[in-house]
């Protein structure tokens, strides 16, 4: 089932032949049920097929995954030698690997090109064996494809495409100089795609110093949201956070709520069971965070992403596997100390155009944190709303919005 940047919902021929995409390709995307490309793919797909350089600036639940995907797919050279992939992508965490190989394996196969995810916590074996039988792209996490490499049981000298997804989050968690360190043994001319949220800091000196003159393309401002995503800053006490977080899942749907660290994920889902214990009101809720096993981890992602789970609590790191596009609310527990943290947890709602709500609980000493982001997102400054777990409004989150003006009478 595709979960990444993209979730098929038709049958009918895809319509990406008009970007340039081979008649046999854009076939397989109508087979693997793509209804059509997205304004990422429309933007970059065309660009990247030329073979130049091309830098991507959008966020997660945009499209990027074919953005990059489908111009790998028709421009690598196949069959790849044992142990020696034609492509490589790189991200940040084992659950978008597997994302990303799922939604593109199926499409590859049709052209004969064999797709691989890598990435540790895994059977190394199973990964060395397949990698020995040969495939033409390779999607890695940094560290399990620098082991393989420093085995020599993965060469990357006939790599002539790579891309560095999620390159902010991959700077934002430290694997900067892994990631350079894996681009040096990338020897042989290639194309490189790079696609980020932001293109400053860390990801800027990574454009300047390993790619030729790129091409970019962008959806989204640096500041931008995605899709059609509303903003509530709620003013409330310590004491009823949990049963509030519950009374918003209830109504409004599935709900991601973050937190700061791996044990407030495992309280908060506990005191959310606590209060589903009490008021028997069918709330589902797991915990993801790196301290589970990954067995652990992908059971509950996977019953979020069919619906068995309500609510899912978790971190920053471990929510990167959350590419689910029905995801009604993201729950800030605590107001993020960020701008870009905020935007990064808000993106698992509001996916591909539809309606979503990023909702930070502020307790009494978190106000200015809240107006803060309020500032970075270009926001109405307004002071969280005070309220209850017992509000009536939660049946129908847009009742917090101020109601529009009416027009002035002639």
């Amino acid at each position: 089932m595709p979960a990444a940047d993209e979730t098929p919902t038709t049958s009918q021929p895809a319509g990406f032949a008009s970007l340039g995409v081979p008649a046999d390709l854009d076939a397989a995307l109508a087979a693997a049920g793509f209804p059509g490309p997205f304004a990422i793919q429309t933007e970059a797909i065309p660009v990247a097929l030329t073979g130049v350089d091309v830098c991507g600036r959008a966020r997660t639940g945009s499209g990027k995954t074919l953005a990059f995907g489908v111009p790998m797919i028709a421009r690598l050279p196949v069959p790849a030698a044992p142990s020696r992939p034609r492509g490589l992508v790189l991200v940040p965490t084992r659950e978008l690997a597997l994302q990303v190989a799922e939604v593109l394996e199926p499409i590859g196969a049709a052209l004969g090109v064999r797709v691989l995810p890598v990435y540790g916590g895994a059977d190394r074996e199973r990964q060395v064996k397949k990698l020995a039988a040969g495939v033409e792209m390779v999607v890695a996490t940094p560290l399990r494809l620098i082991d393989l490499i420093k085995s020599q049981e993965c060469d990357l000298s006939d790599v002539s495409m790579v891309t560095l997804d999620e390159a902010d989050r991959m700077a934002d968690e430290g694997f900067m100089p892994q990631v350079e360190w894996i681009l040096r043994h990338v020897t042989a001319p290639h194309q490189t795609m790079l696609f980020s949220a932001t293109l400053d800091g860390q990801v800027g000196t990574l454009v300047k110093r390993y790619m030729r003159e790129p091409t970019e393309v962008s959806i989204d401002s640096p500041t931008a949201t995605v899709g059609t995503m509303r903003h509530l800053f709620l003013a409330v006490h310590r004491m009823d956070k949990d049963r509030l977080v519950s009374v918003i899942a209830r109504h409004a749907g599935q709900t991601v709520v973050f937190c700061d660290t791996k044990r407030a994920c495992d309280r908060v889902a506990e005191a959310i069971e606590k209060v589903e214990a009490k008021e028997r009101w069918g709330i589902t809720v797991a915990a993801i965070h790196g301290d589970l096993p990954q067995s652990a981890r992908e059971k509950a992602l996977n019953r979020f992403a069919k619906g068995e789970l309500q609510i899912l609590v978790a971190t920053d790191v471990a929510a990167r596997g959350i590419d689910i596009d029905d995801v009604a609310v993201v729950v800030h527990y605590e107001p993020p100390i960020d701008v870009k943290t905020y935007l990064h947890r808000s993106g698992r709602t509001a996916r591909a155009g539809r309606d979503g709500w990023a909702v930070t609980l502020a307790e009494y000493n978190q106000h200015t944190t809240c107006r803060i982001i309020q500032r970075g997102l270009r926001l109405d400054l307004q002071p969280p709303i005070e309220v209850f777990s017992n509000d009536p409004r939660f049946a129908d989150l847009a009742s917090f919005l101020p109601a529009p003006s009416a027009p002035a009478a002639g």
